[in-house]
């Protein structure tokens, strides 16, 4: 099953694998699927979690203080961030690409899989105040 990026993080959705059957998610809580991820089907067996490639920006910088100050600005904004080796990934936002490239970040826009960092305290149960 071939999903992209919004449509992997779902607690109750019907989703048509790539084969054209249709199935509905129906999980107690939310919960982000990553590439790889196996979906137990009721009558046994398991469907694979795939990452769709969409467009995406790809970040540079000259050096790694300018690619840290990069993603501090990122988070910051609480924006999906994939690290690709020493890259950044973010979801195609035209207003985001001016700040990156006003810190001397480079873009180069592309169709990837998105596949962001799901952040330090997923899976757990601690409680930020959001709810």
């Amino acid at each position: 099953m071939t999903l992209a990026y919004v449509d992997r993080h779902r607690r109750r959705i019907r989703l048509v694998a790539d084969s054209g059957s249709a199935y509905l998610l129906d999980l107690p809580r939310a919960h982000h699927l990553v590439d790889g991820d196996g979906l137990a089907l009721e009558g046994g067996g398991y469907i694979r979690v795939c990452a769709a490639p969409e467009p995406i920006f790809e970040i540079e910088a000259g050096d790694t203080a300018g690619l840290l100050r990069i993603a501090w600005h990122l988070g910051n904004r609480h924006l999906p961030v994939q690290v690709v080796g020493e890259r950044l990934r973010i979801r195609v936002d035209h207003v985001i690409a001016d700040m990156v490239a006003g810190l001397d970040g480079r873009i180069t826009s592309l169709e990837a899989p998105f596949d962001p960092e799901i952040g330090a305290y997923s899976g757990t149960d601690h409680r930020h105040g959001h709810e």
